[in-house]
């Protein structure tokens, strides 16, 4: 995406007020948030904001979304693979095409996931992305899915692409990555995989249990070993057995973990949606895991080097049931999850807050308390987004 025009917010800084505030984990009636110089200046209730104003663009959130308007931190997606008919997988305009997308629907911030490949390939695509998250604000780095998975729960991942953990592998995806790999998913059962735990960890990425068939034991060993993410549960994993529970029951008992959840009514039913919300609060994320499908037509599709076949928004390789990513946006896992009885404070938190920390940048991102970056949605009462703004500057 291109940066934002200057002139689209007011002469040093935005007010918006008239909200229900929905951050960190509450919400706060008839609230104003004031941005300046790409962060929030300050957070009130009531008609403060208005010895506030004379040098501020003044929003009335009523206006642009309606009676019941809620304003929230930008969403944060650390799971996603493309949108609008693009990959994140492709050239730089393509990833610009993709997060244009998804910003239009509140995702202000992405980590940029890619399939598993042969390895001169992802070491390009992941200096691609280093490279972009010196110019773009809103891309954070990439997100190595693969290719330390497990064949047998390898979902849409090229069987041929997968390998084994070595030093030399490592070193060569976080030399390309110079400190851009923000999360590797990889199968803590095999070969040398507790290494890469921890080469990953030193490196600065936070590393993801998943495509495993690992049981409950051996997700236990990972997440002391320094793993931190459930990487979309229940999906390329085993079940939640009552007599082997595996890696979701590991990730629920463990607080230092977060989990995915991608809720988008196919992966996950609603009902273990708002399970995994009771079971690991304030630890839940939600992601899109979306392909380029997301917020485009059904068709044929190519997610790395397999065909995927979208209809009626579901998306599957070509010729099998296997699903292969989703067409969610980040809005839209929110109205699912309150749908699905989550409440509104703990289901934003899991678009915000959660992911940011999981990430480690929740100092300043997820967030829209005093110092925080300026980035936010403001939705309706229906929660559909209607103005987006990235670092005070508004978007949408």
């Amino acid at each position: 995406m291109t940066a934002p025009d200057a002139s689209a917010h007011g002469p040093e800084g935005t007010i918006i007020h008239g909200v229900r505030l929905v951050t960190d984990g509450a919400e706060t009636s008839d609230a104003w948030v004031e941005m300046r110089d790409g962060a929030v200046a300050a957070v009130g209730t009531g008609g403060d904001w208005r010895s506030r104003s004379a040098t501020a663009t003044v929003v009335d959130a009523r206006e642009v979304a309606g009676a019941g308007a809620v304003l929230a931190p930008g969403f944060i997606d650390i799971h996603g693979h493309g949108g609008g008919g693009f990959s994140y997988e492709g050239s730089e305009s393509d990833i610009r095409g993709a997060r244009a997308l998804h910003l239009t629907h509140g995702t202000t911030r992405a980590v940029l996931s890619l399939v598993s490949g042969p390895l001169g390939h992802l070491t390009a695509q992941v200096e691609r992305i280093a490279q972009l998250t010196r110019t773009d604000a809103d891309i954070l780095g990439s997100h190595l899915e693969g290719p330390f998975l497990d064949a047998g729960h390898r979902g849409a991942h090229d069987p041929g692409t997968l390998r084994a953990a070595t030093p030399e592998a490592l070193a060569a995806l976080l030399n390309a990555g110079s400190g851009t790999i923000r999360q590797v998913t990889l199968a803590p059962e095999l070969p040398g995989a507790g290494d890469a735990i921890r080469a990953f960890r030193e490196a600065g990425a936070a590393v993801a249990v998943g495509h495993t068939g690992a049981d409950v034991e051996t997700s236990r060993a990972a997440f002391e070993a320094g793993a931190s993410i459930l990487t979309h549960a229940f999906n390329a994993m085993p079940p939640l057995h009552h007599r082997a529970p595996g890696p979701v029951a590991a990730a629920t008992a463990d607080p230092r973990v977060t989990l995915e959840v991608i809720a988008d009514g196919v992966h996950v039913h609603p009902e273990l949606i708002r399970m995994l919300f009771a079971a690991a609060p304030g630890r839940v994320a939600l992601i899109t895991d979306a392909m380029a499908a997301a917020g485009a037509d059904d068709g044929r599709y190519v997610l790395g080097e397999l065909d995927v076949d979208v209809a009626a928004g579901v998306a599957r390789l070509a010729g099998t049931d296997t699903i292969a990513g989703s067409t969610l946006t980040q809005d839209a896992a929110l109205r699912v999850a309150r749908a699905a009885g989550v409440e509104l404070p703990a289901a934003v938190d899991a678009l915000t807050r959660v992911p940011a920390a999981a990430i480690g940048i929740e100092v300043r991102h997820g967030s829209l308390r005093t110092g925080s970056v300026a980035d936010a949605v403001l939705l309706d009462s229906r929660l559909e987004p209607r103005a987006v703004w990235l670092e005070g500057r508004r978007v949408r």
